[in-house]
């Protein structure tokens, strides 16, 4: 789907298809080292209950208490791209609005759903920092990142709850701030801001993409309306083993290091760019998310002398509000970033 030059349904997985499979992967912003072994023999074990039609109400329940929810507030899909076509369909609105760059996926859902759609463009020269008045008041379903995919903003938890109003629904999709120490300004467990709508995904720190599981946390009347506009049995029996697993006290303890040694992991490869800032090289930020997003020029001949060097990287231009000078990288270990580097004094133009 092209919109105005953007294609809003190119991912960071088609960097790494094909003839990319054997590149060291920075355009896919799933955790390298993951599932961990406890995690893949508790999701084979669940393989002898697959003759029976799944059963979610344990792990919705173990999700809405992770929350401090009940599971009427919980709906658990395939994966937070589920949820945003969910909400395209099922929600009644008149003028939705996403807030950009971000994630393209909810504007591709909307749009598929019939949806006119408006955007609110962030600026690099604001750091891409939301500025609340830029979001229409008329709006009655704003949709916005946290942190910000492919920005690395976090925004602050006040701004973007003060963006509620009676009538709309504000869709914060933070299928990131596991990835955030603290998950500090996470909206997740409140139940104060009027239409909220929050989005989980448990694909990124766990490295489950192909399993696909994520969930939504709403009021109860929202959760029934997205509900009914699910096909039957909608998450696999492997799918919420794994779910029930993510939200354990041990899988908490885990992604809770894994998101110190992240944010560690990123300064590292942060003290690196920073070398190639006389090459014209900048940085998006401050970055707080699993990727750092890059502005270079010729970053399209960059990407591509990457590639000839073993190296994947995420294209900016598919996202509205980015040209094709911008790259997206993954937070890889400091070996892979070293080599990365390596990669890149070679790659940028003499």
């Amino acid at each position: 789907m092209r919109t105005d030059g953007h294609d809003l349904r190119h991912h960071g997985d088609a960097e790494v298809r094909d003839d990319g499979s054997a590149l060291v992967d920075l355009a896919v912003n799933v955790r390298a080292d993951t599932p961990p072994e406890w995690l893949r023999t508790h999701i084979a074990a669940s393989l002898s209950s697959l003759a029976a039609y799944p059963d979610g109400r344990a792990a919705r329940a173990a999700v809405a208490a992770r929350h401090g929810l009940r599971p009427e507030q919980v709906l658990l899909t395939a994966g937070a791209a589920e949820a945003f076509v969910l909400l395209a369909r099922a929600l009644k609105v008149r003028r939705p609005v996403v807030v950009h760059p971000q994630f393209t996926e909810p504007e591709a859902a909307l749009r598929d759903a019939g949806h006119s759609v408006d955007r609110v463009l962030l600026r690099a020269a604001d750091g891409f920092r939301l500025d609340p008045a830029a979001v229409p008041e008329d709006a009655d379903l704003v949709v916005v990142g946290n942190p910000t995919n492919p920005t690395s903003v976090l925004h602050p938890a006040a701004t973007l709850a003060g963006l509620a109003r009676p009538g709309r629904f504000l869709v914060v999709d933070e299928a990131f701030m596991d990835a955030v120490p603290g998950e500090r300004e996470a909206l997740a467990d409140r139940t104060d801001v009027p239409g909220l709508i929050v989005l989980r995904s448990l694909t990124k720190t766990w490295g489950l993409a192909g399993l696909r599981i994520g969930y939504v946390l709403a009021a109860p009347e929202t959760i029934g309306d997205l509900e009914r506009a699910q096909p039957l049995w909608p998450v696999s029996t492997p799918a919420l083993a794994a779910a029930e697993a993510c939200v354990s006290p041990r899988a908490l303890a885990e992604a809770a290091h894994a998101a110190h040694r992240v944010a560690a992991d990123r300064v590292h490869l942060l003290a690196g760019l920073a070398e190639f800032s006389p090459a014209g090289l900048t940085v998006a930020g401050p970055a707080e998310a699993p990727f750092v997003l890059i502005r270079l020029p010729e970053a399209p001949t960059v990407r591509h002398r990457l590639r000839s060097l073993g190296y994947a990287v995420r294209r900016g231009d598919t996202f509205p509000g980015l040209d094709d000078q911008w790259l997206r990288l993954a937070v890889r270990d400091r070996g892979t970033t070293d080599g990365f580097l390596t990669a890149l004094r070679r790659a940028i133009p003499a």
